[in-house]
């Protein structure tokens, strides 16, 4: 389905963006691949949308065509006791009906990845993570559109070159948009009632397990909806701090040396030749607390905000890594939150956070 002017904000959680010169709906694999042809034949910028968990659009909108990617559907290849499962995953599908599926059919693995926004294809391209489990950890492949070859391209676990919030699928682009777009994702469970270890503290405690130890998936489920929900990080159009793309800025990973500047008290983990910082702890400690927001209307003539009137983007009141849609908001309240943060904790700790979400057609 082609409809031109369709506004980006309707298809995005932070619910800001404004209108795609081009907007197409493909919901098989056919359908995908003809739009995205047709939009490279001629020249045309391509944005991909999947769940619009992760996008930040611009006010102005996109100049080109957007293909939202609405196929939907998997399939268990196969299931034995010693090989587990392999289950193929319709890029359009959304994530987390398939991990609520995993756990209901005894596929072990995803559980702790409950609750996340967005669609099974944007998973691999970012490493989705959470809760001491990345996407990494169970994809056996991801089939793929290559648009610079006019193919399909299948990638094994090892050749996506996945690490933290990253992978080939995120750093290929063509004309400035991804080389390769996913058409399915293959994932390999293990069989069995019970998750995988409990790598993360919280969680463990939580399920009252030692950390490393496994527990029943489904109660590992519902403990991780409940925990996403008390920071806003779970879907519901009656709460404003679920209009966002989830944490705004990656966790730094930084030299040792810069690592040893902060206070003893600072949380970090090993991340190889480097440690991984909280951002959440870098932001509180830089003078933002939950809920910050800056007063007033934006004055887009001088960038400036007019006091007055409550903010229309704030950090979330229930976690600092959130910037939140209060109403209202355009594109440049929420990128204006986030400068005012990231400037912040520069000026205190000399550390420059990153965006998590995709900037299109503007930055920070």
């Amino acid at each position: 389905m082609v409809n031109a002017q369709k506004t980006l904000s309707s298809l995005t959680t932070l619910d800001v963006g404004g209108p795609a010169r081009t907007f197409v709906v493909a919901t098989t694999e056919a359908q995908i691949i003809d739009a995205v042809q047709a939009a490279d034949h001629a020249g045309e910028p391509l944005l991909i949308i999947g769940g619009g968990s992760n996008l930040v659009v611009a006010d102005e909108g996109f100049e080109g065509t957007v293909v939202k990617i609405a196929s939907e559907g998997y399939v268990a290849d196969s299931e034995d006791s010693c090989g587990g499962a392999s289950v193929v995953v319709q890029a359009g599908h959304n994530w987390d009906d398939f991990v609520h599926q995993t756990v209901l059919h005894a596929w072990s693995g995803l559980e702790a990845l409950s609750g996340i926004p967005g669609s099974t294809g944007a998973t691999p391209v970012q490493n989705v993570g959470a809760y001491g489990c990345e996407v990494a950890q169970t994809i056996a492949a991801v089939r793929t559109w290559d648009r610079e070859n006019n193919a399909v391209r299948t990638f094994t676990n090892h050749e996506l070159n996945f690490s933290y919030r990253n992978s080939l699928l995120k750093s290929a682009t063509l004309n400035g948009s991804p080389r390769f777009v996913v058409l399915t994702v293959e994932f390999q469970l293990l069989l069995g009632r019970m998750s995988a270890p409990i790598k993360y503290a919280e969680l463990a405690k939580r399920l009252e397990v030692e950390p490393g130890k496994r527990a029943n998936s489904l109660e590992v489920r519902r403990t991780v909806l409940t925990l996403r929900a008390s920071k806003g990080m779970v879907l519901d159009a009656a709460d404003r701090d679920t209009y966002s793309t989830g944490s705004f800025f990656t966790n730094p990973q930084v030299a040792p040396e810069l690592a040893a500047t902060l206070p003893a008290d600072a949380p970090r983990w090993p991340a190889g030749e480097l440690v991984k910082l909280s951002a959440a702890w870098l932001i509180e400690q830089a003078g933002f607390s939950k809920g910050y927001g800056l007063a007033g209307e934006l004055n887009l003539a001088d960038g400036r905000y007019d006091a007055g009137t409550p903010p229309r983007a704030s950090l979330s009141s229930k976690h600092t890594l959130a910037i939140t849609n209060r109403g209202g908001a355009r594109a440049e309240d929420i990128l204006m939150i986030a400068r005012t943060v990231r400037d912040g904790v520069v000026r205190k700790f000399g550390i420059t956070l990153v965006p998590e979400p995709v900037l299109v057609g503007c930055s920070l």
